[in-house]
């Protein structure tokens, strides 16, 4: 288990897929904003939804139900564009993740965070920070930088970068 998550308290913001509760560090999180239209970049994979104006930059947005695996799904009311500020290099790149719904800050004992369960080999769970128990469900903290890799950042900084109309 990282340092970070050896004492004290976790401030998680929560987020659901698929009925899922997910949670990441709210240090990551520089904003929220309601679903808004995505202009799609030819040439990417499925996950990569495209970019949207974020006060006048181009943010890449990845759909995270596609990128875990999950089946896509209608957009609601409640469906959300997380934008994460991702380390890289010596600054940080904006990604918007989109979300079925955010559901609420909290803060979490570090002690009362496990491990990521071991779940075999084929099955890849390296981007779970840990797991902790929430009232009745359990929680999945996300590591935001695993969940977007390195080569990924890159590649969703220059989708970014991308010249052309963005839609608002």
């Amino acid at each position: 288990m990282t340092a970070s998550l050896s004492e004290g308290v976790m401030r998680l913001l929560t987020l659901t897929l698929d009925n899922v509760y997910f949670a990441l560090d709210i240090h990551c999180v520089r904003e929220i904003l309601d679903m808004t239209d995505i202009t799609s970049i030819p040439h990417t994979p499925e996950y990569m939804r495209g970019v949207v104006n974020v006060r006048g930059s181009a943010v890449p947005v990845v759909d995270l139900r596609l990128k875990f695996g999950l089946p896509a799904a209608e957009r609601t009311l409640n469906t959300r564009i997380v934008i994460l500020e991702i380390p890289r290099g010596e600054g940080v790149a904006a990604i918007g993740a989109i979300a079925d719904s955010v559901r609420e800050v909290l803060e979490v004992e570090t002690a009362r965070i496990d491990p990521p369960p071991r779940m075999g080999t084929g099955i890849r769970a390296d981007f779970i920070r840990g797991i902790c128990r929430q009232d009745e469900r359990f929680l999945l903290i996300l590591d935001a930088a695993k969940v977007f890799t390195t080569d990924e950042v890159l590649s969703l900084d220059e989708l970014g970068a991308q010249p052309g109309p963005v839609v608002a």
